[in-house]
């Protein structure tokens, strides 16, 4: 039971699906991911805020140090890292709030929390591009972070996918998409 909402043990899944993307078995993975992706930002923007005077970096020479003094990642008034750790303590947040019903009876918290992995999963992909291409350098820890960004895009947009489609199927029952995007408990138990 999730907000005194009844959901029935067939429905544990999405129809259609054959696991649930809001179970803890799913999320947890996600929640460890974010939280080492948010470590290593951190660490990252110890740096770039002079909080510590070097980066370690194990394979590539100077190329953190290259990468973390770039024009790229000062484009904005917070290093990219800080910014990357603060990114991460939300998917951590998000991915937090909500039982494993979430999918149907939170599907406003799914797709905030697939707002917050999606954009940027991708802007961590381009700025790994960038490394290479406009530095000629490699930062171990910033593709230890990219990495998490991306790994957790897929098993977010899952979770993502059945609230769109629980809305969408409750819109053709002739719900309201405001009141199913809430969880109103009358879509939510309505909708079994």
């Amino acid at each position: 039971m999730e907000n005194n909402i009844h959901v029935s043990k067939h429905q544990f899944s999405p129809p259609g699906w054959t696991y649930n993307p809001s179970a803890w078995s799913q999320r947890i993975p996600l929640l460890i991911i974010a939280f080492v992706g948010m470590v290593t930002a951190g660490y990252l923007s110890l740096y770039q805020f002079k909080i510590i005077d070097d980066v370690w970096e194990p394979f590539f020479g100077n190329g953190s140090r290259k990468i973390l003094n770039s024009p790229v990642s000062t484009l904005l008034p917070v290093p990219d890292a800080a910014l990357g750790a603060f990114s991460y303590l939300l998917d951590i947040v998000a991915g937090i709030i909500g039982g494993v019903y979430r999918w149907k009876t939170m599907p406003w918290i799914v797709i905030v929390f697939g707002l917050f992995v999606g954009p940027f999963g991708a802007i961590s992909i381009l700025l790994v591009v960038l490394q290479p291409v406009m530095f000629n350098a490699w930062c171990t820890f910033c593709l230890i972070s990219a990495t998490c960004s991306v790994i957790m895009i897929g098993p977010a947009m899952d979770e993502l996918l059945a609230s769109l489609q629980f809305i969408s199927k409750s819109k053709r029952a002739g719900y309201s998409v405001w009141k199913a995007f809430w969880g109103n408990k009358d879509v939510v138990n309505n909708m079994q």
